[in-house]
C-alpha cells in the first residue's frame, strides 16, 4: 500500500494511472462490445433471446461494470489528492463530479435487474401476458440505457475540472489538459442529441468529432500517468 501514500510520487501516478487503463478496458467491454452482440434496437424480444441464448456474455458484462465502477471511486479519490495542491475546491468539485456519475451507473444496474426478472418470468405477475412481460423488460432495460444521458452530464463536468487542473499544474501535459475540456463537451452534446435532437445530423458529426478527441486525451493521461508521472515541478499556487 506503500503507492498510495504520497499522492506527488510517481508510484502514486502510476497506480492512478493503472486503474484509469482498467476503466477503459472495463467499460469498453460493457457499455460498448458487450451490449452491442446483445442489443437489438427496436425488437425487445429479439434483444432478450440474445441474453438468454448468451447468458454468460451477459453476466460477464455486469462483472465489467463492476471492475469499471470500483476502479472509477478510487480513481475519484486520487485524482483529488493529486490535484489538491493545485486547487483544493475545483479538485473536489472534480472528484464530487466523477462519483455522481458512478452512482448514477450503479442505480442503473437496478433496472438491468427488473428488465431481467421481468424476462425471465422471476417475478410473479400473472395479469401479464408473456408479450406484456417482454415489452415491460424492454422499458426498464430502455431506462437503463438513458442512465447513459444522465452520468454523461457528470462526466462532462469532471472532465472539464479536471482538464483546468492540468492546465493549471504544470505538472503534465497542457495538450491533454485541453483536449480533457474541449473533448469533454461531446458527452454532453451526446446526452442533448440522444435526449432531444437525435435527428439532427450536425450535432452527430460534433459529438462524433468531440468524443473521439476526449477519448485520446483520457487515453494520453492515463498512459502519461503510467509510463512518465508528474514532472519534477511544483505546482502553481492557485487562488482557491
Amino acid at each position: 500500500m506503500h503507492a498510495f501514500q504520497d499522492p506527488t510520487s510517481r508510484a502514486y501516478a502510476r497506480m492512478t494511472g493503472a486503474l484509469y487503463l482498467v476503466i477503459a478496458f472495463a467499460g469498453g467491454f460493457a457499455i460498448l462490445y458487450v451490449p452491442g452482440l446483445l442489443d437489438v434496437p427496436g425488437d425487445p424480444a429479439a434483444t432478450f433471446a440474445n441474453i438468454a441464448g448468451r447468458r454468460g456474455l451477459f453476466h460477464a458484462g455486469i462483472i465489467g461494470d463492476v471492475a469499471m465502477m470500483t476502479a472509477e471511486v478510487l480513481v475519484s479519490v486520487m485524482l483529488y489528492f493529486m490535484f489538491r495542491p493545485v486547487n483544493a475546491t475545483l479538485s473536489l468539485a472534480a472528484s464530487y463530479a466523477r462519483l455522481m456519475m458512478v452512482a448514477v451507473m450503479a442505480a442503473m444496474l437496478f433496472f438491468h435487474a427488473a428488465s431481467m426478472a421481468l424476462a425471465d418470468g422471476t417475478v410473479p405477475l400473472d395479469s401479464f401476458s408473456a408479450a406484456q412481460r417482454i415489452e415491460l423488460a424492454g422499458l426498464m432495460r430502455h431506462v437503463h440505457d438513458a442512465g447513459v444521458w444522465i452520468w454523461q452530464v457528470f462526466f462532462c463536468l469532471h472532465l472539464v475540472l479536471l482538464g483546468t487542473l492540468v492546465l493549471r499544474s504544470d505538472l503534465y501535459p497542457r495538450l491533454l489538459g485541453l483536449g480533457l475540456i474541449v473533448g469533454g463537451a461531446g458527452y454532453m452534446v451526446d446526452s442533448v442529441q440522444m435526449f432531444a435532437l437525435p435527428d439532427v445530423a450536425l450535432l452527430e458529426a460534433v459529438k462524433i468529432a468531440l468524443l473521439l478527441v476526449v477519448t485520446a486525451s483520457e487515453v494520453g493521461f492515463a498512459l502519461w500517468l503510467l509510463l512518465r508521472g508528474p514532472r519534477e515541478t511544483s505546482p502553481r499556487a492557485v487562488a482557491a
